[in-house]
């Protein structure tokens, strides 16, 4: 079959007969992405090429090896996937310049261009799920087959982790038993100066992996942005990218050079991780807009597996919604171990819950769940009694004020203010910039100009925000750490009722810690600030031998100060009860 752009994809037609039949399980993201395909389908502007994903499908197949020497027999998924990148196209009318016969110069003319759909892959899926050997089929290919490549990179968070997309395509090399790879595996790679049939042409080398027959050069790199900004690579395989720690987006860094090529092609593909308010929650909300159509773009496939419910974990029969390559490169008997073992062994429990079924958790040290940190619906106060909560910082953190409405139900309702100094926000690295930037719009986040906060000028400006809002303040809880001159002139013009100490330590703060854990878990802590969210999951806590338990932060960059501002409101609430009925 030729180019059609009435077709249906050979694998995803296979694919989506089982999904409709009850064979294979789903959860909301894939049958998403399924809506997404079925629209490209529809579409007469794309074409559907089988061609191109036979011979990518027969490439790995003839050539490639497992690491263990075994042939190489691609999985459906591998397939699947594949058929979104190579089958895929779509055609572009440009200017191109085109060289006189003579080779003295030449002159721009106007030509319709063949180019690849999908140039953006994002592939979340369980651990066990042989992402990285798909990965290193993808590179193997384009290293080898497709001539115009002259660089590809790999990432991950550590070296271990982006040699598992090298070895495939190492050992292949080793045991060269396709005639591809012995054409190109044989002669010495020693041989230099004599004919270049009898030379290498293709070689693991110091550098990585070099095709020296096309130029093409495949090489790891770390998962650092100053690392991968300024790269032309036109291949680019991004492992585990939500496993690290990372605060700026690979993706993005990589892309930024790889874009100056046509037709390049960047996969990211991971497990799910544990660390929070990284880029790669941010990715994960983008992707998700994609999915449910609030913005248009056929450029980027987006296949996230997961479960749709932490309930589903009991039940083996979906569990390929985590993984749909359980019982083929993982055995169920390992799942149901896992299982078992996070029942008897809570410190792994999130983890497993991540990696193995896609549910995103926080590090087993984090304070609350990512369900707890989710913002409720938006809400106004105005004109209601409260008590106000204060964490100051005159430097680096945040300056933090909570306001705890006393609602119904035994609710409460949470708006922050927050403050820094422009000098602060000034050296912050460009993706933390970015999200203090989203802050600063939704309110919750004010820079006032120098190195240091006047606290003075914090107290003229919220205590216009109060009279703004009419809020009923009746008590103020505060940590006494760089507070002396803002409590004095609030008793001075406020007076001394209602007024608490809230000194900061173990002893003090379990019972309060406690009860906000309590409210945000039985979805009674009511906020609509990102700002909130983004302290709530940098929170972890220390427990001492008494079991009592102490709020810290993980990071110097992980800011905690709304929620430290929000129990001290708690607590002066507790205190004054009296006030509020």
């Amino acid at each position: 079959m030729s180019l059609s752009n009435t077709a249906t994809p050979v694998y995803y037609g296979q694919f989506r007969e089982a999904v409709l039949q009850g064979r294979v399980p789903v959860n909301k993201e894939i049958s998403m992405e399924m809506n997404r395909i079925d629209d490209l389908i529809a579409n007469p502007m794309y074409y559907y090429d089988d061609r191109a994903i036979d011979g990518f499908i027969a490439y790995c197949e003839d050539e490639l090896t497992l690491t263990d020497g075994e042939d190489l027999h691609l999985l459906f998924t591998f397939k699947l996937w594949a058929e979104q990148i190579f089958g895929w196209w779509y055609f572009e009318e440009r200017s191109v310049f085109e060289p006189y016969e003579d080779g003295r110069g030449g002159h721009y003319v106007r030509k319709v261009i063949k180019k690849r759909l999908v140039n953006k892959m994002y592939l979340i899926i369980a651990r066990g799920a042989a992402k990285s050997m798909f990965l290193s089929c993808i590179q193997s290919y384009f290293l080898n087959v497709d001539v115009s490549t002259t660089h590809q990179i790999t990432t991950a968070p550590t070296m271990k982790q982006a040699e598992e997309v090298l070895s495939p395509i190492r050992t292949s090399i080793t045991r060269a038993r396709g005639p591809l790879f012995q054409f190109l595996t044989e002669g010495s790679l020693q041989n230099t100066t004599g004919s270049k049939a009898n030379r290498t042409k293709l070689a693991s080398t110091k550098k990585g992996i070099e095709n020296f027959l096309t130029g093409s050069l495949l090489e790891i790199r770390p998962m650092s942005i100053d690392k991968l900004q300024g790269l032309r690579c036109k291949i680019a395989t991004v492992d585990e990218w939500l496993s690290g720690d990372v605060r700026e987006d690979p993706i993005a860094a990589i892309e930024q050079g790889a874009s100056k090529n046509d037709d390049y092609l960047i996969i990211a593909a991971s497990s799910e991780g544990t660390v929070r308010n990284g880029c790669g929650d941010t990715i994960k909300m983008e992707l998700m807009k994609i999915l449910k159509g609030e913005y248009y773009n056929p450029h980027v496939s987006i296949w996230y597996y997961k479960l749709d419910d932490i309930k589903e974990v009991s039940d083996p029969a979906v569990w390929l919604k985590a993984n749909p390559n359980l019982d083929k490169t993982v055995t169920f008997e390992t799942y149901h171990l896992d299982v078992e073992r996070m029942e008897n062994a809570p410190a792994v429990r999130n983890d497993i819950l991540a990696k193995r079924f896609g549910i995103p958790m926080e590090g087993y040290t984090y304070f609350f769940t990512y369900e707890e940190t989710k913002v409720h619906r938006h809400r106004d106060y105005w004109g209601m009694p409260c008590s106000l909560g204060a964490d100051l910082s005159l430097g680096d953190d945040f300056c933090s004020f909570s306001f705890l409405f006393p609602l119904s139900k035994d609710c409460f309702g949470v708006k922050t203010r927050n403050y820094i100094s422009s000098v602060t926000l000034d050296k912050l690295p460009l993706a933390m910039r970015e999200k203090y930037n989203d802050f600063m719009k939704e309110g919750s986040l004010f820079v006032l100009e120098g190195a240091v906060l006047d606290m003075m000028e914090v107290y003229d400006d919220l205590d216009r925000h109060i009279q703004e809002k009419e809020y009923d303040v009746r008590s103020f809880g505060y940590d006494p750490y760089n507070a002396k001159a803002f409590v004095a002139r609030w008793e001075m013009e406020n007076g001394q009722f209602g007024v608490e100490k809230v000194p900061q330590g173990s002893r003090t703060e379990s019972v309060p810690l406690g009860e906000i854990k309590t409210l945000a878990s039985t979805n009674r802590l009511l906020f609509d600030e990102e700002l909130m969210s983004f302290a709530m999951g940098n929170c972890i806590v220390m427990e001492d031998t008494n079991g009592n338990r102490k709020l810290l932060k993980q990071r110097r960059d992980a800011k905690i100060d709304a929620v430290a501002a929000t129990m001290d409101a708690f607590v002066a609430y507790k205190n004054n009860k009296d006030a509020f009925e």
